[in-house]
């Protein structure tokens, strides 16, 4: 059965998980995240078959999350890196493994524990915020085009 595409959906979501919405894309992100580069080391940190590796590594350079740069001479060697737009997928990584942790923890194993550099501090949980900070629900946001929102709340 061949897999539905959502290029031409209305849904940002839908498009979205068209580039990286399959489980091995995006451990593959959080891999590069990582600092993991080469092909082998991809293999070797995620367990993944090779046939797959290359279908999601080739996917993920053709929609420009990541780029494939030459390191070797003559072009024999080369490593995976983020792009911007890949990069742009750290917050949605954090958000997932703050998530994981929540709702589906592995036992016997701590929660992500992601420090600010600078002070060491751990990072706030990820939040939908209001444009002054404030953080809301799924019941605090609405569409423009789908409904007018409450004076009352």
């Amino acid at each position: 059965m061949a897999r539905k595409r959502f290029d031409d959906s209305n849904c940002s979501v839908a498009r979205a998980l068209n580039e990286v919405g399959d489980w091995w894309s995006l451990l593959i992100v959080l891999q590069a995240m990582y600092g993991t580069r080469r092909f082998v080391d991809f293999q070797q940190e995620l367990g993944i078959a090779r046939n797959i590796l290359c279908d999601r590594l080739a996917r993920l350079v053709d929609n420009d999350v990541l780029r494939k740069v030459e390191v070797g001479e003559h072009g024999s060697r080369h490593e995976y890196r983020l792009t911007g737009k890949g990069r742009d997928l750290f917050p949605v990584v954090v958000a997932l493994r703050q998530w994981g942790d929540k709702w589906n923890p592995a036992p016997n194993c701590d929660a992500l524990d992601l420090r600010d550099r600078a002070t060491g501090q751990p990072i706030r949980e990820m939040a939908v915020q209001s444009a002054d900070g404030k953080p809301l629900s799924i019941r605090d946001v609405f569409m423009p085009d789908t409904e007018t929102p409450s004076k009352t709340g």
